[in-house]
């Protein structure tokens, strides 16, 4: 079984919306307001990079990625060639990218399941705000990599729903604090 790992910038309250600088909300590009730049802080991105398999995103996370990503050839280029899979009931195949490998459409978290039975390393899930709720509800998420920044946003989405069920467990299996405040968390999922 491949293992299912959410990978993302978090404030404090748990806000995921806007950390690279998306237009449209508030806050946007917190990230790099709210920490002074630190290497070492970042050394899981790089490690992500090295270890995923294949990229999982919703919709809207693709729609913003896709145009952008493929010409990053130095920052992304592991991630530009690995196979990427986006979750979607609206995206149609002539609404993928050309130039971004290969991209395969999901219809449903059952779908999700299905391609976690498979072959194959990691899959590794970035920004999909509302896949990421989805399949933590569902119980798809094997393995949490969080860096928390040190800001309180309020407003904006959440990686984690307010639906009300049972107590999952986590268990901490790294973690490290910088210098600029930000926090790295990696939890695995207890089942």
């Amino acid at each position: 079984m491949r293992t299912l790992i959410a990978t993302s910038f978090i404030s404090l309250d748990g806000v995921v919306e806007a950390p690279g600088g998306e237009a449209g909300y508030r806050n946007t590009g917190w990230t790099f307001k709210a920490a002074e730049f630190d290497p070492a802080a970042y050394e899981l991105k790089a490690r992500e990079q090295e270890e995923a398999t294949a990229m999982l995103l919703g919709r809207v996370s693709y729609e913003a990625f896709a145009p952008v990503w493929p010409g990053m050839t130095e920052e992304f280029a592991r991630y530009n060639a690995m196979p990427k899979y986006v979750v979607s009931t609206t995206l149609r195949e002539e609404d993928l990218v050309s130039d971004w490998g290969e991209t395969n459409i999901l219809r449903s978290l059952d779908d999700v399941a299905a391609l976690k039975e498979t072959e194959g390393g990691p899959i590794s899930i970035h920004g999909s705000a509302t896949l990421n709720r989805g399949l933590s509800d569902a119980g798809l998420i094997d393995r949490y990599h969080l860096l928390v920044f040190p800001v309180l946003l309020g407003a904006g989405k959440r990686m984690f729903s307010d639906t009300d069920k049972d107590l999952q467990q986590l268990e901490l299996i790294e973690s490290e604090s910088y210098g600029n405040g930000v926090q790295k968390l990696v939890y695995d999922v207890v089942r």
